[in-house]
């Protein structure tokens, strides 16, 4: 690293201004050496000024390609020249590469006796990525939720009819091999009445309580441990800050077993299920900041979410197994937005984390 004076370049005459803003602020000259940068780029790249002055941004980068031709075509045009959610690695300490940064990037060149310099802002996007994934993923909730109600309840009348004639008829019957299928039609429309009830949803608002979020957690993982196969590990890892909460209970139960065996059933006869606790502050959940939010984490290491269902899997009716009914999700993403929560995740082959977010307070 060069021996770089750490003072602002003279052409920034608000430094002070400039540190106070939360978007990443840089002056570069036509080889993009850095000549100055506010704290909030200090934070972005992970370094101090002394460590970026003098040195060519791109250089900070583990690699930055885009963010060469975006520069390049500053100087080319003299205009503003800007891209959205480009995908940056800043270098840890100068180093080996840190966390990936989702950000929106404007390059301005400069007018006037500075026209050889470079003004490079930085913002990272992925705050406004989320809002706007969890904003369509609700919305979407919300119309599936519409419908299938709907459906529910167009089902439920004959359904109904269908159960009382058969029972009817069974009472008529005397040959005992003949009322077996009238039990089978009952079984069976008694199992889609349960379905419907489930799309139905309750109509209440939640009840909740004062709960302790390890004990639904360990409640949840013994019930687990006792259906998984043998070769499926079940594993826990709490964290012990997380405060008691007012959660309806009983919901929150059910969204995380639905959550948690489709993980069980994701890995087959063998496979990871990790149940992780974290507690999280200042969380934003479909746009609203909570100054303190639980989240329950079921990772998984089976084959992952199939490309094609990532947009729709919280939608009812869609599964990707050929015996599910593609409630699970739908109702626990439903469960879970009832208490201002939600759930999101990330998924790879061999890595599939369903993330449970709650806020913690918030509750009268």
């Amino acid at each position: 690293m060069n021996d770089v004076q750490a003072a602002p370049h003279p052409a920034i005459r608000h430094a002070e201004l400039l540190d106070a803003l939360s978007a990443s602020v840089l002056l570069l000259d036509f080889d993009y050496t850095v000549l100055y940068l506010n704290n909030s780029a200090q934070e972005f790249l992970g370094l101090g000024r002394a460590q970026a002055l003098g040195h060519a941004v791109t250089d900070l980068f583990a690699d930055a390609p885009a963010l060469m031709q975006l520069l390049q075509r500053a100087v080319e045009r003299s205009a503003v020249c800007s891209e959205h959610e480009l995908a940056l690695t800043p270098l840890v300490n100068g180093h080996g590469p840190g966390a990936m940064v989702v950000a929106d990037v404007t390059v301005t060149r400069l007018a006037g006796p500075e026209a050889h310099r470079l003004l490079l802002e930085l913002v990272d996007a992925r705050l406004r990525m989320q809002l706007t994934r969890e904003s369509e993923l609700l919305a979407r909730v919300d119309s599936s939720r519409l419908i299938a109600r709907q459906l529910a309840h167009e089902i439920r009348n004959p359904l109904g009819g269908l159960r009382g004639a058969a029972q009817l008829l069974s009472r008529e019957l005397s040959a005992p091999a003949l009322r077996e299928y009238t039990d089978v039609i009952m079984r069976e429309a008694d199992r889609l009445g349960a379905l419907v009830n489930t799309m139905l949803g309750p109509s209440r608002p939640p009840q909740r309580e004062k709960i302790n979020i390890h004990e639904v957690c360990e409640h949840c993982y013994q019930l687990l441990r006792a259906e998984a196969p043998e070769g499926v590990q079940l594993l826990r890892d709490y964290d012990p800050s997380i405060p008691d909460a007012q959660l309806a209970r009983d919901e929150l139960i059910q969204a995380l077993l639905n959550v948690m065996r489709n993980a069980v059933q994701a890995v087959g006869g063998s496979g990871r299920v990790l149940l992780r606790t974290r507690s999280q502050s200042n969380v934003t959940i479909s746009g609203k900041r909570h100054r303190l939010a639980c989240c329950l984490q079921v990772e998984d290491d089976g084959p992952g979410v199939p490309d094609e269902l990532r947009k729709t899997l919280f939608l009812p009716l869609v599964s990707s197994k050929s015996d599910g009914t593609g409630l699970g999700l739908s109702v626990a993403q439903d469960m879970l937005a009832r208490q201002r929560g939600i759930i999101e995740f990330e998924s790879a082959p061999g890595r599939t984390v369903f993330s449970l977010l709650l806020p913690l307070e918030g509750y009268a």
